[in-house]
């Protein structure tokens, strides 16, 4: 109990937390703008898919250096192409996943940007965590 407890009172709690948190504000980015060129705009939802999770990615990444992860504000070429990288391989994910639910499921789009988006969290915590913090 007291490992748990000294967990929760860490600085990697608190990251991850703050992750979170910053996660959501950007799923929220993500859904919404994936709602609104498909549904709105009339724009497939592959496309809208791309153009909503890249928007998303680059909210995110001001969020994490500004806020999630410390010392991140000292960026430097490599670090932002591990972070840049990250997200393209993260979009490819995306884009398969959502192609694979909805094409070879039959899930409703907005269903499967769920289950994508829980997916590629895990990948994105992963990688922008090293490419943001490299020099920290």
């Amino acid at each position: 109990m007291n490992k748990l407890k000294n967990f929760i009172h860490s600085d990697l709690f608190a990251e991850i937390f703050r992750f979170g948190v910053t996660g959501g504000v950007c799923f929220l980015i993500d859904y919404g703008t994936l709602y609104a060129l498909t549904e709105f705009a009339g724009i497939n939802y592959l496309w809208s898919s791309g153009i909503s999770f890249t928007l998303s990615v680059i909210v995110n990444y001001f969020i994490c250096v500004k806020w999630v992860f410390k010392g991140a504000g000292k960026q430097d070429t490599q670090s932002a192409v591990i972070f840049i990288g990250s997200s393209v391989v993260g979009l490819g994910i995306n884009q398969f996943l959502m192609w694979f639910f909805v094409e070879k499921l039959g899930i409703y789009y907005m269903i499967a940007k769920i289950f994508a988006t829980l997916i590629v969290m895990v990948w994105n915590y992963i990688m922008k965590r090293k490419a943001v913090t490299k020099n920290a």
